[in-house]
């Protein structure tokens, strides 16, 4: 059964507009997928590369925070690692159109599912499930799969600035029963689906302002990490596990759900928030340690310095 939520923060200036832009939509994806995936996948990867190399900024900044993540390596792997990036996410752009077609009979040729017990019994808890990841591997293919295997949940998401890509991405989550959550003033919510024992998906990689998170150790430096997950996971007392769509040399994935994580405790509650985001964030830098290239490295993921921080804040530093 499809989970009822918000399915997007954007508003439309009419239903004939609207109902307009989907059938356009529709027609777009369709033709898209008349394309062979393999030969879907070399014109997106082309781009990736052409992208990659005609664009000095966005190559400069996965460059340099390759570098600044892996001062051991060489500057040859640190290179190809940031190409492979591109083409990473170029892989996932290519598949997209696949996803709504996808069913139990046939996910079993795209992705299988480890630790789905880990899942089942946090589940079985009665609380709700907060489930976080980053944006590795193919999330979205992880995310269908789980809903597919199991039921429906809520992705908590941020409004893109694109209505075209925030419409479709939003439509083929649904086509699996799978709920598209704005973080704009999702806490209340977020609340009441954990409440009724909904799984909330949410990606806590991506950098936030300083006044929407808290700075914790990633990579060696200080990042700006969103405290929501810790927040809700506090408050709520719902179990909290890591989710992961890894891409294998075949092709095919494999989403590795881990085993639920301890939620610190203290009474100190702007201590435990911090020490909490750091566990999780250093749960998502050991996966990423092991498969640099399935992890987007153009992201400005250390844009927001702690300096920016008003002196009054409640912004700490995890040392």
């Amino acid at each position: 059964m499809p989970v009822k939520a918000g399915l997007s923060g954007r508003r439309r200036s009419s239903c004939r507009t609207d109902e307009g832009l989907k059938v356009q939509q529709t027609i777009i994806l369709k033709l898209v997928r008349l394309i062979p995936l393999q030969l879907r996948k070399f014109i997106t990867v082309a781009v990736a590369g052409a992208f990659y190399h005609l664009s000095l900024k966005h190559r400069l900044i996965a460059i340099h925070n390759l570098m600044r993540s892996f001062p051991e390596k060489p500057v040859a792997e640190i290179i190809k690692i940031a190409r492979h990036s591109y083409f990473s996410f170029a892989i996932v752009a290519a598949e997209f159109v696949d996803i709504p077609y996808f069913n139990r009979d046939n996910l079993h040729k795209w992705i299988t599912i480890e630790g789905l017990e880990n899942y089942t019994e946090a589940c079985g808890e009665g609380k709700g499930v907060l489930l976080f990841g980053a944006h590795f591997g193919n999330w979205e293919i992880g995310n269908a799969a789980l809903a597919l295997t199991t039921r429906p949940f809520a992705f908590l998401y941020r409004i893109l600035d694109s209505p075209f890509l925030e419409d479709n991405i939003t439509r083929v989550r649904a086509s699996y029963g799978n709920a598209s959550l704005s973080k704009e003033n999702a806490m209340r919510p977020v609340i009441r689906l954990l409440k009724k024992n909904t799984t909330i998906n949410m990606l806590i990689d991506q950098n936030v302002a300083w006044y929407d998170g808290v700075f914790v150790d990633f990579f060696g430096r200080q990042t700006c990490t969103t405290s929501g997950l810790a927040l809700l996971a506090l408050h709520t007392d719902a179990p909290v596990l890591p989710s992961f769509t890894r891409r294998l040399p075949s092709g095919q994935y494999v989403l590795e759900i881990g085993k639920k994580v301890a939620i610190m405790r203290s009474g100190d509650r702007d201590k435990d928030v911090l020490i909490n985001t750091q566990n999780f964030t250093k749960i998502i830098e050991e996966k990423i340690s092991k498969y640099p290239e399935q992890w987007f490295w153009v992201h400005q993921r250390w844009k927001t310095k702690l300096c920016q921080a008003k002196p009054f804040s409640k912004n700490k530093l995890v040392k």
